[in-house]
């Protein structure tokens, strides 16, 4: 009965954590790393084709968007989540999907072009995405659910994204039994649309994030709605864009949210009816997808709204954009306007090109409503850069860059320690993740000290025995040297498949002679082939 880590440790992106009992292969998430990693993580402690179950807390990519590389290298089990997390997976993994085709087949070009000849391969491909998707089991909040033997898991709503939530496991193994509760991203509180956090009673070990132990938000709740007319105001005023890099799913629906209110109140001057593009085929989806799932997940306020007959994230004179033919077109227009646009740290999709046609425009505003891990674009804006690159060409910062303050989908210090206060009796220990490197050191440490709660920040690789509660291998910090590949090889996949036919030869270990001789003759015809 082990718990590895594998993913933002110490780090705040690429989320994974291994589970081995009762004879199976568990990941509690399979996460995209984004922006700059610096530390390595160790590879799964088992080949991909040998994972039985996922159990996935939310949809965001760092959680999530490995999960068609499983597929691809050979995974057939289940992926357990909550029923919006599986509407949003359909489409978010497909997006994941079509970045990595992109991406290899602009780097393919970019090759062709300097007389390089080896061709880039994605990570992974739609057919991955298609069958990751497939193999999503749509769970209810609030219910025990039977995995196999020995093996139980519960979703609570934890109020960070649609569909969001953080997974009790209890863990049964020669008359042992253990409890593990995974935090999944612990949400802010009095949020538009979702509802608070909620708490969890009872555990032995609990892994939980960290991304803001170490800051805390305005005691009094913002004023985003003044704050945002504001900036509208006065960049209107000037006859500017406002250009809002936005995460498709979550962030963008919330800023619909406070539009909606601003144009229902005309609060704007001289620009009642400005337009307002969601320019983004994924945000799109999205957003209907949140209509789809109001009644289990959004909170009394927004259901208030519903209750009337209002849509609380529509309004007169939004505009989506699909097409790419649509999305050019917006640039066109004249009138001052708000774009709303993918990725929300600028690293990919629709949103460099309008930064491309605005950022030089000093009567124009980027805003940012998003955290922006280091080393993206996104980061590099907030941080002040006067000159950035983009599509190969050197573009100068002249618009007013801004960010809508107090506005996150993460809890803040003193909220994570609500949540982790919440349990009726301390837990035996807490591993804090999910958190820039000191932020971990600093809020496991403050849980230790301040709080009198065992609590440690393991670096990718340890090994943790739940049944004896002891720590048999402590991974340690190992910098990364030089900048990971984002494509893989072919034979990488040539590998992985020769481990998944390695994992159906032993499967069928017992089996009739009869089959097994015609097996084994066509994986000898096989070889013969390539040999």
């Amino acid at each position: 009965m082990k718990l590895i880590f594998v993913g933002a440790a110490h780090e705040v992106t690429g989320s994974c954590h291994y589970l081995e009992a009762c004879g199976k292969h568990i990941l509690v998430d399979y996460g995209m790393e984004q922006g700059v990693n610096v530390l390595e993580n160790e590879p799964l402690p088992v080949a991909e084709s040998l994972i039985d179950y996922v159990f996935l807390t939310h949809a965001h990519v760092d959680h999530s968007g490995m999960l068609p590389l499983l597929s691809a290298r050979g995974f057939k089990g289940k992926i357990f989540s909550t029923k919006a997390t599986a509407d949003l997976c359909s489409i978010m993994l497909r997006d994941c999907a079509h970045i990595q085709m992109q991406e290899a087949e602009w780097k393919s070009r970019k090759a062709k072009r300097s007389s390089k000849v080896t061709p880039h391969e994605p990570l992974f491909n739609m057919e991955d995405a298609d069958d990751a998707i497939k193999r999503i089991v749509p769970c209810p909040y609030d219910e025990k659910i039977d995995i196999c033997e020995g093996v139980q898991i519960r979703f609570t709503d934890i109020g960070h994204l649609l569909g969001s939530s953080s997974i009790e496991v209890w863990l049964t193994e020669e008359n042992t039994t253990r409890k593990v509760v995974f935090s999944g991203d612990i949400g802010n509180k009095d949020q538009p649309l979702l509802k608070d956090p909620s708490l969890t009673a009872q555990a032995d070990y609990v892994v939980m994030e960290s991304t803001y132990g170490d800051r805390l938000h305005s005691a009094e709740r913002p004023d985003y709605i003044g704050e945002l007319t504001q900036i509208l105001q006065e960049t209107f005023d000037r006859g500017g864009n406002v250009v809002i890099p936005s995460f498709a799913v979550g962030r963008t629906q919330e800023m619909l949210y406070f539009i909606r209110k601003i144009k229902e109140d005309k609060l704007i001057e001289r620009h009642a009816d400005f337009p307002v593009y969601v320019d983004s085929p994924l945000a799109v989806e999205a957003t209907g997808i949140f209509h789809k799932n109001e009644i289990n997940c959004f909170d009394a306020e927004a259901m208030e709204l519903v209750s009337k007959g209002i849509n609380p994230i529509a309004f007169p004179g939004l505009r989506l954009s699909i097409t790419s033919d649509e999305s050019k077109a917006i640039n066109f227009e004249n009138t001052p306007k708000v774009i709303i646009s993918a990725s929300g740290m600028c690293e990919a999709g629709r949103i460099r090109h309008h930064l491309k046609h605005n950022l030089w425009r000093p009567e124009c505003t980027v805003l940012f409503v998003g955290y922006q891990s280091v080393g993206t674009l996104g980061r590099i804006l907030v941080e002040g850069v006067d000159e950035v690159k983009l599509f190969g060409e050197p573009v100068e910062v002249r618009a007013s860059i801004r960010t809508l303050s107090g506005l996150s989908g993460h809890a803040d210090k003193n909220g994570l320690l609500e949540w982790i206060e919440g349990f009726e009796e301390k837990p035996r220990k807490v591993f804090v993740v999910h958190g820039e490197d000191e932020v971990c050191k600093s809020f496991a440490e403050c849980l230790q000290v301040e709080h009198g709660i065992k609590a440690y920040a393991p670096y990718s690789g340890t090994v943790f025995n739940l049944a004896s509660g002891k720590l048999e291998y402590e991974g340690q910090p190992v910098y990364v040297k030089k900048k990971p590949k984002l494509v893989s090889d072919v034979y990488g996949r040539l590998l992985a498949a020769g481990q998944r036919l390695m994992n159906v030869i032993r499967k069928n270990e017992g089996g009739a002679n009869k089959d097994l001789a015609k097996f084994a003759d066509q994986i000898n015809s096989l070889c013969d082939k390539w040999d």
